[in-house]
């Protein structure tokens, strides 16, 4: 086939596994983010990107694009208004990484808190993908889950949910999963603020592997010094992708630069499911297998989670160098996810 006639395919090169796409109908070419520009994308009629290429009209004004699929669950790096209204499909890999998300959530826990878990009640706002496989292993070490997704609640309404401010009279421990928007029905952009800070009852633990904005920084830090919260676990920064706020930095008991979801099952399932899309979009069928591990639906034993994620290399290195956050995310090595076992407590 003339090169032509392939369909060409732009990826940015840290996407892992993208040996699915050996196909004689696709001309791939892969980049740095940072070379995904208008004229790279020009003759492109399909993207793959992650977090760092903001796709919007800048980018594809004048391309040929007509999919674009993000290897990761966020798609706020994505002007899907613009896409809608220029007939670009966008797909995204969601649930992808939440078994890691959520190893990085009880190990980090467990090296925080000064109590036994099974002592603590955790607030877990947001609950998809993520949020109810943290539900499920929370609930398998004994924790009293308290869950908070206005979105879910009225889809499930005979589901028990509580509001935030139950949350924040209620939790020892809160951990944010949600999405970021700015807008519509349920907007979570600085859903964690003072006047919620404000309404912390037990000092609780607060986890943030969602995204930075999520919560408002400068509350978060005056919260910290108030004593409203006793502790910080920072995957993920407002100031992404430049830097970690320094004085939140300062703060935060476990920092890292946003890879909670960093896992090589994760990553394997995110290019699995975007290539997927692909080849179901341009009516291909993939020239290999495309290796898509399963979701575990239980854990290991608790202390097996404690150890199959440990930050302290990537805690030091961030706190050391701030202004390098892409750079240690980017040379971050990808971990095992914990391993599925019928008994969690074997």
């Amino acid at each position: 086939m003339d090169n032509k006639d392939k369909i060409v395919v732009v990826a940015e090169a840290k996407i892992p596994y993208l040996e699915a796409l050996d196909h004689p109908q696709i001309s791939l070419r892969t980049l740095k983010a940072e070379q995904i520009d208008a004229a790279a994308v020009k003759d492109a009629d399909a993207l793959l990107v992650r977090t760092r290429t903001i796709c919007d009209k800048n980018l594809l004004e004048d391309s040929k694009v007509r999919f674009i699929g993000t290897a990761t669950i966020g798609t706020d790096h994505i002007d899907k208004e613009y896409c809608r209204q220029k007939g670009i499909t966008v797909r995204n890999a969601p649930g992808c990484n939440a078994p890691a998300v959520a190893q990085y959530v009880i190990s980090t826990l467990m090296r925080v808190t000064n109590r036994p878990l099974d002592q603590q009640a955790i607030g877990i706002v947001g609950v998809g993908n993520v949020g109810k496989i943290v539900e499920k292993w929370s609930t398998d070490l004994g924790m009293r889950v308290l869950r908070c997704d206005p979105p879910r609640l009225r889809q499930e309404p005979d589901v028990e949910f509580v509001t935030l401010e139950q949350i924040a009279q209620k939790a020892d421990i809160i951990t944010l999963h949600t999405p970021l928007t700015r807008d519509g029905q349920d907007p979570t952009y600085h859903l964690i603020n003072r006047d919620v800070i404000d309404k912390f009852k037990r000092t609780p633990i607060l986890v943030n592997a969602a995204r930075g904005p999520v919560m408002d920084t400068k509350a978060v830090v005056e919260g910290l010094d108030n004593g409203k919260i006793s502790a910080c676990i920072i995957d993920c920064w407002e100031g992404e992708p430049k830097m970690a706020d320094p004085e939140l930095l300062e703060r935060a008991a476990i920092a890292t630069p946003h890879i909670a979801g960093y896992s090589i099952e994760g990553k394997q399932r995110a290019t699995a499911m975007v290539v997927e899309d692909l080849m179901e979009f341009f009516g291909l069928q993939p020239m290999r297998p495309i290796n898509n591990p399963p979701v575990p639906k239980r854990t290991a034993k608790a202390v097996k989670i404690m150890y199959s994620f440990d930050p302290t290399e990537t805690d030091a290195a961030l706190r050391e160098n701030p202004c390098n956050l892409d750079k240690i995310r980017d040379s971050y090595e990808l971990r095992h996810e914990p391993a599925e076992n019928t008994d969690p407590f074997m």
